[in-house]
């Protein structure tokens, strides 16, 4: 037996078929009326971008990753060799926070505001939360070569969607793929 839409539970429909035909129609009534209610319609999310995508990489992403990129590296020159590594506990928390705001910034990217959408950007923001990730393992390592190794992985997640996105941020020198979108 197939029982209608709304009455799928035999128990239901039992006591329906039941009922006083008045009741019945007013008992119908109310279980329609709370189908409708119960909708699934989500709810929208509680946040709101406040920066366009260009402010938020000025103010936010660029500061964060030129910390941690200026955080390690080699100086050569005719007076020798400077290794550049963070010697104190507060360098290497500051190390680790701008790794923490790369990493949160590719979720800041996929807010609807910004994300719009396209899958291309969803990509390099989530590309940008993994290598954030890595630079968070990396400074909390206190390993200042990972640091320099997930440094350039940064760069290479900055540049990928530099070449699509922000073309004029890139150095003369860097020709963009023809065949990204």
């Amino acid at each position: 037996m197939v029982l209608p839409a709304p009455f799928r539970d035999l128990a239901v429909w039992v006591t329906l078929r039941t009922m006083k035909p008045t009741r019945r129609i007013r008992t119908s009534i109310l279980f329609t009326l709370l189908l409708l209610g119960c909708s699934d319609t989500p709810e929208p999310p509680p946040f709101t971008a406040v920066a366009d995508s260009k402010q938020l990489m000025l103010s936010v992403i660029e500061p964060a990753a030129e910390v941690y990129w200026d955080a390690v590296g080699v100086i050569m020159d005719m007076e020798g060799t400077v290794h550049i590594r963070p010697e104190t506990v507060e360098d290497w928390e500051a190390v680790e926070n701008a790794a923490f705001v790369l990493a949160e910034s590719g979720n800041l990217m996929l807010l609807e505001e910004r994300a719009q959408g396209q899958g291309h950007w969803v990509a390099m923001s989530r590309a940008m939360i993994d290598v954030g990730r890595r630079a968070v393992e990396a400074a909390q390592a206190r390993d200042p070569d990972a640091v320099f190794e997930v440094g350039g992985d940064v760069y290479q997640v900055c540049t990928g969607c530099h070449a699509v996105y922000a073309t004029e941020t890139l150095r003369p020198n860097y020709e963009a793929s023809p065949d990204l979108p």
